[in-house]
């Protein structure tokens, strides 16, 4: 029998120790999340192997996927690199961005309000490297003031480490550009770790945009596989889509870029780069668990747009079919309950979300007046819906094939305004969970009429919100133009203003 000193002692140390529990608890849900965010150039969900596709080898992104959520039915509002990546650091719509090629630079005072920038207010350490993709206003260098840590480049940066001359010093171990990012990561992530300060990181790889220059180190990989044609591939499964989107050069890119006669070594070299990417985000793993921060690290995975590859007999992006606008988004908390379930949702979101998401999943102030949701709620309740409905629009390019539409968890919605050419003002709609391929225009099937309706209602609404919130008066004819009830002679006169 213990004596009453020796009973006191233990209690005492107990109770300590049990505290210590507590505190140590505490300490830890407190800290501020370090965060990552990894971002593609025109990446398909067929690229990876937690999509589906049995053909490539993508370990360490569906490790990723397995390790935390993944997201079935997530969009780009704007396919097309620099309004999307606008839409993505802002939470904004590209009409309230007023960004994107031939239509005007991001303002400073919408910067201001950028992710990056919100994580640097919060005394964040934050860094970027890769494609930035949109400049700002009046400024004729891009913001590398604004980061602790700066490998970015202007335009398409280049796949030759050397030729970015923020990323010089990575040149003679890793020449090629999609490692050198993994490199420059590992660097910042150690600095962070010993400024004991939480960090905010964005990646921004070039892979897989072109010209097709993958690393020659996994010149091996895919040499022997054969990849396999979507079921939408192919001239003859576009004869039931609009004329309007026949006219921009996605069209032409389907025979221009092999997609229509070398398809297996087209999708080789493709994959090929999605495969370099995965080793970097291996090596960026292996850099958070080394530095002892890997269990307060979120990391967000995503593409600025999708890509075609041959679907539908289009190549490239920009118009709103699925392969084009559907893009990969995995988002890994390992603080959360849902870490390691294998959780898949198929909730509809997009890429104006994610700032918001990443702002809530470190506790930061929610942005005020935006367009996207954080979709923290998600990691808890996948079925969970956080919005109904999605604006997807494309405003660059030949005005023909100019497009605005809306999607939700069920349907989408299309309009192709112009009559130029002889062409007919085109509504389009597919049952997106009976018809993912979008191989029917279920538009002219009177048994969809409600379904169409609805559709309708919401597109007006999306519509109406142009005229309302566009940041630059150039986006407001888009609201007429796009009217579905206005006449071809007034929207020509609009043309002609």
């Amino acid at each position: 029998m213990l004596k009453p000193a020796t009973v006191l002692i233990l209690a005492l140390s107990l109770q300590l120790n049990f505290g210590g529990v507590i505190c140590s608890q505490e300490a830890t849900l407190n800290k501020k999340p370090n965060i990552i965010f990894l971002l593609t150039d025109d990446q398909s969900t067929i690229t990876m192997g937690c999509y589906g596709n049995d053909k490539v080898r993508t370990p360490n992104l569906d490790q990723l996927a397995t390790d935390g959520v993944i997201f079935d039915r997530h969009y780009v509002t704007t396919a097309i690199c620099m309004a999307s990546r606008a839409n993505i650091f802002t939470g904004l719509y590209e009409f309230r961005t007023g960004c994107n090629f031939n239509k005007g630079n991001l303002t400073r005072e919408l910067w201001q309000t950028s992710y990056p920038m919100r994580f640097k207010q919060a005394g964040y350490r934050t860094a970027f490297a890769g494609k930035f993709g949109i400049q700002i206003e009046g400024e004729k260098q891009l913001p590398s003031q604004d980061f602790d840590l700066w490998g970015g480049g202007p335009g398409q940066t280049n796949y030759v480490t050397a030729r970015n001359p923020a990323m010089k010093k990575y040149a003679q171990t890793h020449p090629h550009s999609t490692l050198a990012y993994a490199a420059f990561s590992k660097d910042f992530i150690e600095q962070s770790v010993n400024a004991k300060v939480p960090f905010c990181l964005s990646i921004s790889f070039k892979a897989s945009h072109r010209p097709v220059q993958p690393d020659p180190k996994f010149d091996s990989v895919y040499q022997d596989t054969i990849f396999q044609k979507p079921k939408n591939y192919g001239r003859e499964n576009g004869l039931h889509l609009a004329e309007q989107s026949k006219t921009g050069r996605q069209y032409p890119r389907f025979e221009e870029w092999g997609y229509s006669d070398d398809y297996v070594n087209v999708m080789r070299k493709y994959n090929q780069q999605i495969f370099g990417v995965d080793v970097a985000v291996g090596e960026i793993r292996a850099a958070l668990k080394s530095q002892g921060v890997e269990n307060n690290t979120v990391i967000i995975f995503t593409s600025d747009n999708g890509f075609l590859c041959g679907s539908h007999g289009y190549g490239s992006k920009v118009i709103p079919y699925d392969e084009s606008t559907r893009v990969p988004l995995i988002i890994f908390d390992p603080r959360h309950p849902s870490s390691g379930k294998q959780i898949r949702c198929d909730s509809l979101t997009g890429s104006i979300d994610l700032s918001p998401t990443m702002l809530d999943l470190a506790g930061l102030p929610d942005p005020e007046n935006i367009d996207g949701v954080s979709l923290a709620p998600l990691l808890e309740t996948p079925t969970k819906p956080v919005r109904e409905s999605l604006a997807l629009m494309n405003f660059w390019g030949p005005r023909t094939a100019h497009s605005f539409g809306v999607v939700t968890n069920s349907w989408k919605y299309l309009y192709w305004y112009s009559q130029e050419s002889d062409m007919l003002a085109t509504e389009e709609l597919f049952d997106m969970n009976q018809d993912s391929n979008e191989l029917t225009n279920a538009a002219n099937d009177d048994s969809n009429l409600e379904a169409l309706n609805k559709m309708r209602n919401l597109y007006d609404q999306h519509l109406y919100e142009i005229n309302e919130k566009a940041i630059r008066p150039s986006y407001r004819k888009y609201k007429d133009l796009f009217d579905r009830k206005q006449t071809w002679e007034s929207k020509k006169a609009i043309l002609n203003q």
